[in-house]
């Protein structure tokens, strides 16, 4: 089994900046891809940025310049630093990660930016 403890989130002013950490833990081979979603109220979840074990990374549209995914293999830790925050970023993020071949989820954290 494997446990995901996502921590970061908060309240911060439109411009500010925000950094999301995720802890995996537990009993695994080997870590593939990490990455970081995000769902807003009335909202589908989305991918905000991914990065693959060979650290290849992927991020939505919407953040690309502002946002950077990135992961240390010797914690199992993937964060993602959000600069220039929008309050259209406001949303809970989940952190989501491919450990041998089957997903995780983290319980959320809340993201909330004011203008």
């Amino acid at each position: 089994q494997v446990q995901l403890v996502e921590s970061g989130g908060g309240l911060v002013q439109a411009g500010g900046s925000l950094r999301l950490s995720c802890a995996a833990s537990g009993s695994f081979f080997s870590i593939n891809a990490m990455g970081w979603y995000r769902q807003a109220p009335g909202k589908q979840r989305e991918l905000v940025a991914i990065i693959n074990s060979g650290d290849s990374t992927n991020y939505a549209d919407s953040v690309k310049g502002r946002f950077t995914i990135s992961r240390d293999n010797a914690k199992n830790t993937v964060y993602l630093q959000m600069n220039s925050l929008k309050p259209e970023d406001t949303a809970v993020y989940y952190c989501r990660v491919v450990v041998d071949i089957i997903d995780y989820w983290g319980q959320g954290t809340q993201v909330t930016v004011s203008s």
